[in-house]
């Protein structure tokens, strides 16, 4: 089932399996007597029940920000239950001088891509420097009156989802300025797998600074390794970092996450789907912004669709995650992906483009569908994928291009891993 309110989805699922092994096990006792068959108890969709968050074992770090004076690099993810981070922090004693936001502001409120002004949190005072547009890494003067570098943010495991190209930029600035970082992990709702083109140097930006693809199947922490042990910081330096692994979960496992991570990834639907219809931002197809269903569905106003069944039809328009949307006011045609089975989604544990060449093909637009800009590069981290599917390249021919690169980036991968992983 899903839910137009991500919140409510949240909610739902919460009341559903909080309960422990042992209270269901006597719950089933209760219902039944008869000990000469029993049924198996259905696998929870999600193991939250299970997960505690590196945030919320403060035991593990909380000595080592005794006597610091903190920055905490956050947003409306960094929560220890329903409670702010920050908030917890300072009901702890421990001195938070001020906080780092990174796209989408300290909230969580911003629209992809909009500028977020630095200022004061009206509900504690404290100064937020926003590391989004023109001041991406922590200036001298902004790191010189604090000791440690606090990073919580919840991640969605896509190369182009901007909060792993701040951590990149957290860590080098400690490591030029001899501050410590510690990064309380959080579950990679898609790390479950790896795949997509690995990304060319030559495509470095903001939206992909390192050469992984593009689902790559790592936590924040584990990633955090990843950019400290392979030198990618600038001058090779190493940054002293600390990570607090979350508990109860691995590669294996799937999670809920508790608060959108950002205003247009409001469902766990358009969470599993983000990976795979973020291409189409380089196009000029709709991916829903401007609707109650952003990158649940996809349409374009001169979309054909074969199955009548599957047409739909919608018009995005302004709202408060998306201020100006690709298409505003335009009627689209395509499909709705938010009422299939969450299930069916993750266990693909694929990049699924077949989407992206469909409505290549059927919108005959030829390189006009592709946005002047060459966006689409930068997302794929690669020239090679607009050009295969302008040559008119099969999805198979397209995934055999970047197995070998893949392959050797899982081996690397494997180096950096702090849980089990899905494959042995």
């Amino acid at each position: 089932m899903q839910f137009s309110s991500f919140l409510l989805f949240s909610i739902a699922f919460v009341a559903c399996s909080s309960e422990s092994p042992s209270d269901a096990g006597t719950l089933n006792a209760a219902q039944s007597t008869d000990t000469t068959s029993t049924v198996p108890a259905e696998e929870p969709l999600y193991c939250n029940a299970s997960v505690t968050v590196g945030a919320a074992r403060t035991a593990e770090y909380l000595p080592l920000l005794g006597g610091k004076k903190v920055a905490v690099v956050g947003n409306q993810s960094s929560l220890i239950g329903e409670t702010h981070l920050v908030d917890s922090l300072k009901s702890l004693g421990v001195n938070v001088v001020k906080v780092f936001s990174p796209e989408h502001g300290f909230r969580g409120d911003a629209d992809a891509g909009e500028k977020v002004a630095s200022g004061t949190d009206s509900k504690t005072g404290l100064t937020v420097i926003s590391l989004y547009g023109n001041n991406k890494k922590p200036t001298v003067e902004q790191l010189a009156d604090i000791d440690v570098l606090l990073f919580d943010i919840q991640d969605v495991g896509a190369r182009f989802y901007t909060y792993i190209s701040t951590l990149h930029y957290i860590l080098e600035a400690a490591a030029e300025n001899e501050k410590q970082v510690i990064v309380l992990d959080r579950p990679n709702p898609n790390g479950h797998y790896v795949d997509g083109p690995v990304l060319n140097p030559a495509f470095k930006s903001f939206i992909g600074m390192h050469p992984v693809p593009v689902v790559h199947g790592m936590t924040v922490g584990e990633y955090a390794q990843m950019i400290n042990g392979e030198g990618w910081l600038a001058g090779k330096l190493k940054a002293d970092l600390k990570v607090i692994p979350c508990e109860g979960w691995d590669h294996t496992r799937y999670y809920e996450l508790p608060i959108a991570p950002s205003p247009n990834l409001t469902t766990m639907t358009a969470i599993y789907l983000y990976p795979a219809l973020c291409f189409f931002e380089g196009t000029v197809v709709s991916v829903g912004r401007g609707t109650d269903l952003p990158f649940q569905v996809i349409g374009h106003p001169k979309m054909e669709v074969d199955v009548l069944e599957k047409l739909y039809s919608f018009k995005p328009m302004p709202n408060a995650a998306a201020a100006h949307p690709v298409l505003e006011g335009q009627t689209c045609y395509g499909y709705d992906l938010s009422k299939t089975d969450v299930k069916e989604y993750r266990e693909k544990r694929k990049l699924d483009l077949s989407y992206l060449l469909e409505f290549y093909k059927k919108l005959k637009m030829g390189p006009a569908f592709f946005l002047k800009s060459n966006f689409i590069n930068n997302l794929a981290g690669t020239d090679q994928l607009k050009a295969q599917i302008i040559a008119g390249k099969t999805l198979e021919e397209i995934e055999a291009t970047w197995q070998e690169a893949l392959s050797a980036f899982k081996e690397k991968r494997k180096g950096y891993l702090l849980y089990p992983d899905f494959e042995s």
